[in-house]
């Protein structure tokens, strides 16, 4: 513990359980100094251990779902109510794709579902934004983040519209990033973390193989929850003032590699597991 957020006050969006980095995020403001609220959805929160983390971070928990405007000023004005002032820093860690947990390809979308996966996963987050700014809800120099993953910039197998979502929520925290910087000095980041078995993450099809795979390519193997939270509380810290605009890989260095000797080595041992009745390999 270093007090890096010492009389800092911030809103974590996500917090769902244990495997959760919101989660993490969370515990190290607390154990940094700072005094936060907890806010998902209501149905997140009945079905999740948000509470029972709110108990032992003395705090509350706000139901709210990311995407309703309503709710979002309702979690900035109790925010602000409750922990004395305006918010420093804001963590969004939401992220969900219907079409991913139906199992459908990318050239099979039902698009119903792909406009909530991006609604959800990026649009939220402007909306969270543009909310925070309408309230004047963050103080000066204060710090907002994303939660992002470099399929944003590159195609993954199995991640599917989640990129497409990925990819939005990095171009609004560029866009928001100049406005709010300009006027009010708000930083605006996203972290592109390693892929993590999270509860969202373990939707992800080849999930396994892909933290396998990360893992063998990254020269310092693949970044923990509590590695990326480390990442977040730095960024939500004053050691960060004039980081704006980025998207930040903390991936052991995964997303500078062409190929390692390590994933070289266990290349294409067996398709099997990705081919169809047919023995089509299956691409989407």
């Amino acid at each position: 513990m270093y007090g890096l957020l010492k009389g800092k006050r911030g809103i974590i969006f996500g917090a769902l359980n244990e495997m959760s980095i919101a989660w993490k995020v969370a515990e190290k403001a607390v154990e940094e100094g700072a005094k936060i609220t907890l806010t998902n959805t209501p149905t997140a929160v009945r079905m999740g251990e948000t509470n029972a983390l709110a108990e032992k971070l003395n705090t509350i928990v706000i139901p709210a779902d990311a995407t309703n405007i309503s709710d979002l000023e309702e979690v900035f004005k109790k925010s602000m109510e409750a922990l004395g002032g305006p918010i420093d820093f804001v963590l969004h860690s939401i992220g969900m794709s219907p079409n991913v947990r139906k199992k459908k390809t990318y050239d099979d979308l039902d698009y119903e579902m792909y406009t909530q996966t991006l609604n959800i996963s990026a649009m939220s987050f402007h909306k969270m934004i543009q909310t925070a700014k309408r309230l004047d809800a963050i103080s000066e120099g204060g710090s907002i983040l994303a939660l992002s993953y470099v399929a944003a910039q590159r195609t993954f197998y199995g991640y599917n519209d989640m990129a497409d979502a990925k990819a939005l929520l990095e171009s609004i925290a560029r866009s928001f990033g100049y406005i709010y910087g300009r006027e009010k000095g708000v930083r605006v980041n996203t972290i592109s973390q390693s892929p993590t078995m999270t509860t969202a993450g373990s939707g992800v099809k080849g999930i396994d193989h892909l933290l396998d795979f990360s893992d063998r390519m990254s020269p310092l193997g693949n970044a923990s929850a509590e590695e990326c939270a480390d990442y977040c509380i730095v960024m939500f810290s004053d050691l960060t003032k004039k980081v704006t605009m980025q998207n930040l890989f903390n991936d052991g260095g995964f997303s500078s590699m062409g190929m390692s000797l390590r994933a070289m080595a266990v290349y294409s041992k067996c398709m099997d597991d990705f081919k169809d009745e047919n023995g089509n390999i299956i691409y989407g």
